[in-house]
């Protein structure tokens, strides 16, 4: 049953709210630890990438204007002097008409300035080489600081890292990276008809599925997940968990209580956390209306609507967002998962005044990708499996017509950060 909301927000409202959170505190990770890791602040090159001057291509080092004019009819003559072997500096001067073979990433001879690329030579005998096209000095050279000079910005803070900009790092020798600590999110779950996922439920009662589900999120998002366990809907209970939450975690997710009823004890048990601000108390979205987020200091509580789907949509829309700027994450890069365009396959109604969420299944014919409504009852936890992402109805407007494209946005998928494998539910 729903009742009176204090302090709606629209989506946007909320994003704003989400917006002013500020980054945790820095500390260092190993660079083999830091996939998925943000960046707390600029990081320079410490020193020139490549160190020295090397090949790009397998074939012949040379002095270019010893190339000038050759062709296939008329080929230019090298006597071969020389070969690189790779991790050694070449020993000895290329000189005028001389030539030395080269793998990639073999260090130039001194007097070289040039490779001419296997392909445009021929071996005469074990000691000459034809070249048949000339070469421009540098070509096919890499020079000292052509990939980071010294000094040079290699990723700038808020940038989440990837597999290639490990490797980068561990180019330069960077051993430690200055990363944002990952948020810590307490998760807890309430309500008498909850029971663990490892019980058979009596009539009545549902298993903790919104305690997997929301932990399992927060993993995927580059976050800690400390689920705290279930409590019965009583406000003794609630708060102590609440206050636990907040001693030992960074933000305190609560599943369930948030609709106004009788039931309403997420809002009360937030009151008495001291220095407690209510930013929203409601969201005009659907599904997720009942939401409630607030914060303590820079910590933030929010209550999850009791229904998985309904707690999966807060959590793709806004608590993902919530937890990059928690991470320190650019707000440019906070949606790498951009949304895709399809075509609706067919219409959706919509009430005026409500920015409604639809789930799609995306199918493909022909090259082209179609969103297909998934219309199920509000509970049913099927929609979640069956569906692909989200398509999002304006709240000036009635609904969506078959053959619109539409933007739809992904439900999260793959891990942003390794997991270790320990287990992301701990009792308490």
């Amino acid at each position: 049953m729903e009742g009176r909301f204090f302090k709606v927000k629209t989506s946007q409202e909320v994003l704003a709210i989400i917006d002013g959170f500020h980054p945790l505190d820095e500390e260092f990770a190993a660079v083999e630890q830091g996939l998925g890791r943000v960046l707390s602040r600029d990081i320079t090159a410490p020193e020139d990438l490549p160190a020295f001057s090397r090949s790009s291509v397998d074939g012949f080092a040379v002095r270019a204007r010893d190339t000038f004019g050759a062709t296939e009819a008329m080929p230019a003559l090298c006597e071969i002097k020389g070969e690189v072997i790779m991790g050694e500096v070449p020993e000895g001067t290329l000189w005028a008409g001389t030539a030395w073979r080269i793998p990639t990433g073999g260090m130039l001879p001194e007097g070289a300035d040039a490779v001419v690329m296997v392909e445009h030579s021929h071996l005469l005998d074990e000691k000459t080489v034809e070249i048949t096209r000339p070469v421009s000095p540098l070509e096919n050279v890499i020079l000292p600081g052509d990939d980071f000079g010294k000094g040079s910005l290699v990723l700038g803070k808020g940038h989440r890292l990837r597999s290639q900009d490990l490797g980068v790092l561990a180019g330069l020798g960077i051993l430690r990276v200055p990363v944002a600590r990952r948020p810590r999110v307490a998760v807890i779950s309430t309500g008498d008809e909850i029971v663990p996922i490892g019980k058979s439920p009596k009539p009545g009662q549902v298993r903790d599925i919104n305690r997997i589900t929301l932990s399992a999120f927060c993993i995927n998002a580059g976050a800690e997940p400390f689920a705290l366990g279930i409590f019965p809907d009583r406000f003794d209970a609630v708060a102590k968990a609440v206050r636990d939450g907040l001693e030992a975690a960074d933000m305190v997710w609560i599943s369930g209580g948030s609709s106004v009823g009788t039931r309403d004890l997420t809002l009360k048990v937030f009151e008495t956390i001291p220095e407690f601000e209510l930013l929203a108390h409601g969201i005009s979205i659907s599904p997720g209306k009942p939401t409630i987020i607030g914060k303590s200091r820079n910590k933030a509580l929010v209550g999850l609507p009791g229904h998985v789907v309904s707690a999966l949509v807060v959590a793709e829309i806004f608590m993902g967002r919530l937890l990059s700027r928690l991470s320190g994450e650019s707000p440019v890069r906070t949606f790498l998962n951009q949304p895709i365009e399809a075509v609706l396959s067919r219409n959706v109604e919509s009430a005026p005044g409500r920015e409604d969420y639809i789930r799609v299944r995306l199918k493909e014919k022909q090259g082209i990708i179609y969103a297909e409504p998934i219309f199920a009852k509000s509970g049913l936890i099927s929609s979640l499996v069956v569906s692909d992402g989200l398509i999002r109805i304006d709240v000036n407007c009635e609904g969506l017509y078959e053959g619109e494209k539409v933007p739809v946005l992904q439900f999260s998928t793959g891990l942003r950060t390794p997991w270790n494998g320990t287990p992301f539910i701990f009792e308490r």
